[in-house]
């Protein structure tokens, strides 16, 4: 192997490090967007439950037009 090629391996390996030191650290400071759904749907459905058994009207329901 000539040393231009080594040297452009070395760098390209190290280019590769980089960015995968990169991804990783920005993959493990964000969530996936659809990861907190479940949750936020759970918790509009608690808020939105009814302690006297009633049925709920939709807001815009009770709203004239």
């Amino acid at each position: 192997m000539t040393r231009s090629k080594k040297i452009f391996v070395g760098l390209a390996v190290l280019f590769f490090a980089s960015l995968f030191a990169l991804v990783y650290d920005i993959s493990r400071k964000t969530t996936f967007p659809g990861s907190r759904l479940k949750d936020n749907v759970q918790k509009e459905n608690h808020e939105k439950k009814d302690t006297a058994k009633r049925t709920l009207t939709p807001k815009s329901a009770t709203q004239p037009l």
